[in-house]
C-alpha cells in the first residue's frame, strides 16, 4: 500500500498521517527507546520510526519505506543477538505497541500479537494453565523467536514454537496483509517457520497450546568444574534416554551470586545442570535422580517451581544493556572430543559472563520432517552456544575472538548447521542456517519479496 507525497509536503509528516500509531524521528522524546535492543553492542540510528497499533499502520509503513527507498528493519522483541531489529538511516518499525495475547481455553490457541514477549504470553496462557513451547528468558520477543525455530523447555515434548504455530496474518513487501496457514499460502506458511524475518511482517501468530503447569520441576545442579569432564560424560548417558517430558541444558560459566551458591565460589567457573521437568512432579523425581545424586554437586536446586517463574528464572543473567557476541553449531552427539573441547574454552572464558550453553533437544522436535517446515535442522540433538557477554567495547576484539576460535573448534564435531537465532553474525551463514532448505526458500522469496525488501536478517536472496 504506497502513500503518495507531493513535492511541497515533509515525506514525514505524509507518514504521521497515514499512521495510527506513532512517528519518531532523532530527537524526538522516545526515540532512543525505540531504537534500544538487548545487545548493547549494536548501537544503530534509523531515520525514522514507526510504532504501529495494528496491521493498517505496518501496511502504511512498508509502502512507505519502499516508495521512499528506506531500508527497512522490524524489531518485534529487540532481543536479537545480531542486531537484526535496527539498521542505520532507515525505516524500523517497532513493534511493541501490538503486544496483546488472547487465549482460548476451549480451542486451546492463543492469537498473539507481535511485539508481545514470552512473559506476555506465558502470563495469558497460565492462566488457564496452558503453554506453548518458546524461550528460557522471559523478555524474548514471541515473533523473533518463533520465526527462527523457537526452542525452550517444553520443546522435546511438544516441539519447537513453529510446529504449534496454526497461522499467521502477514504483511508483504507489496504492503498487502495476508494469511497463511496450511490451508492458506501454504508455501508462504512454511517459509516463515523457520525462515526468519525474510518475508513480511506478522501482525498476528495464532498458537497450539498444552496443558501445563501450573507447577514443572525446575532448577540448577551446580558441580565443580574440576569435575565437568565426568559430569559431561554422566550427561550425555542421561540425555540418551531421557523421557521428553525432561528436558536439561548445560551450562560452563563463572558462578553467578546466587543465594543458594556459596560465597567463596562466585565468579569461579562452574558447571551447571538446569533441569526441567514438564509432567508428574513425583514421576520427574524418579527420573532426574540419577543426575541429581551423581558426583559431588555445591548446590542442588530443583525444586517444584511455577511455569512461569521458570521461565523468568534467568532474566537478571541476561538483561539488556551488556556487549554480547555469539555462534552456534548444531550436533547429533556429543563426543569426547566435544565435551574435551568445552572444557578447554571454558577454562579460559573471556570475561565473568561469558560461557558455553549445552542446549538439549531432540524429541518431538525431531519428529518433524526435516523439509516439512523451513527450519531443517531435525537431526540435531543438542545445540551449543559459545556466548561472550562484556560490558567495555576495549573488550571486544578479544571476546569475538574468543567465541570464534571456541566454535570453529567445536564445529568441526557438529552437523555444519546453526541455529538462526544463536548467531551473532548479521550475514554470511545463511546455508547453515537454512541448510537443504534454502534454495525452495529463495524460490518462495522470489514470490513473495523480488527486490529482497525483507533483507535485514541471516537473508535469503531471491531466486533469478
Amino acid at each position: 500500500m504506497a502513500i503518495e507525497t507531493s513535492e511541497d509536503e515533509p515525506k514525514y509528516e505524509t507518514l504521521t498521517r497515514g499512521i495510527h500509531g506513532e512517528v519518531l524521528l532523532p530527537g524526538d522524546d522516545g526515540y532512543d527507546e525505540a531504537r534500544s535492543i538487548w545487545n548493547g553492542m549494536i548501537d544503530r540510528n534509523p531515520a525514522v520510526i514507526v510504532r504501529p497499533t495494528g496491521a493498517a499502520d505496518v501496511m502504511s509503513a512498508v509502502g512507505f519505506a519502499r516508495g521512499h527507498h528506506l531500508p527497512l528493519a522490524v524489531k518485534g522483541g529487540g532481543h536479537n543477538v545480531a542486531g537484526n531489529a535496527v539498521r542505520d538511516d532507515g525505516l524500523l518499525i517497532d513493534l511493541a505497541l501490538m503486544n496483546s495475547v488472547r487465549v482460548d481455553p476451549a480451542a486451546r490457541t492463543a492469537r498473539v500479537g507481535p511485539g508481545a514477549t514470552m512473559a506476555d504470553l506465558d502470563h495469558e496462557t497460565q492462566a488457564f494453565g496452558l503453554a506453548t513451547p518458546g524461550g528460557v528468558v522471559s523478555t524474548t520477543g514471541v515473533a523473533g523467536l518463533t520465526l527462527g525455530g523457537g526452542m525452550g523447555w517444553l520443546s522435546r515434548e511438544y516441539g519447537l514454537a513453529i510446529d504449534n504455530l496454526r497461522s499467521v496474518d502477514l504483511v508483504t513487501a507489496e504492503g498487502e496483509s495476508v494469511h497463511a496457514s496450511e490451508d492458506e499460502n501454504p508455501d508462504l506458511f512454511w517459509a516463515i517457520r523457520g525462515g526468519s524475518g525474510n518475508f513480511g511482517v506478522v501482525t498476528l501468530f495464532e498458537f497450539a497450546l498444552h496443558e501445563v503447569g501450573p507447577e514443572v520441576l525446575f532448577g540448577p545442579i551446580v558441580h565443580p568444574y574440576e569435575d565437568a569432564p565426568d559430569v559431561l560424560a554422566r550427561y550425555r548417558e542421561f540425555a540418551e534416554d531421557a523421557p521428553r517430558e525432561c528436558c536439561v541444558w548445560v551450562n560452563s560459566v563463572p558462578a553467578p551470586p546466587l543465594p543458594f551458591l556459596p560465597e567463596e565460589i562466585h565468579g569461579t567457573t562452574v558447571l551447571v545442570l538446569v533441569a526441567c521437568y514438564a509432567g508428574d512432579l513425583e514421576t520427574g523425581e524418579t527420573v532426574l535422580e540419577p543426575l541429581r545424586e551423581y558426583g559431588d554437586p555445591i548446590a542442588d536446586a530443583v525444586a517444584p517451581t511455577p511455569y512461569v517463574d521458570a521461565q523468568r528464572m534467568l532474566d537478571d543473567l541476561y538483561g539488556a544493556g551488556a556487549r554480547n557476541y555469539w555462534k552456534a553449531a548444531n550436533f547429533t552427539a556429543l563426543s569426547e572430543r566435544t565435551i574435551d573441547t568445552m572444557v578447554e574454552y571454558a577454562e579460559r572464558l573471556p570475561t565473568p559472563y561469558s560461557e558455553i550453553l549445552v542446549h538439549q533437544v531432540g524429541g518431538a522436535v525431531n519428529d518433524v520432517a526435516s523439509d516439512a517446515t523451513a527450519y531443517p535442522h531435525r537431526d540435531a540433538e543438542f545445540v551449543v552456544t559459545v556466548a561472550a557477554r562484556w560490558e567495555e567495547p576495549t573488550e571486544d576484539d578479544e571476546c569475538v575472538a574468543w567465541v570464534r576460535e571456541c566454535h570453529d573448534a567445536l564445529a568441526r564435531e557438529g552437523t555444519g548447521g546453526t541455529y538462526v537465532n544463536f548467531e551473532g553474525d548479521r550475514e554470511g551463514r545463511e546455508r547453515n542456517a537454512y541448510g537443504e532448505n534454502y534454495d525452495r526458500l529463495a524460490e518462495v522469496k522470489a514470490e513473495y519479496d523480488p527486490e529482497n525488501v525483507f533483507r535485514t536478517t541471516q537473508n535469503v536472496k531471491p531466486a533469478v
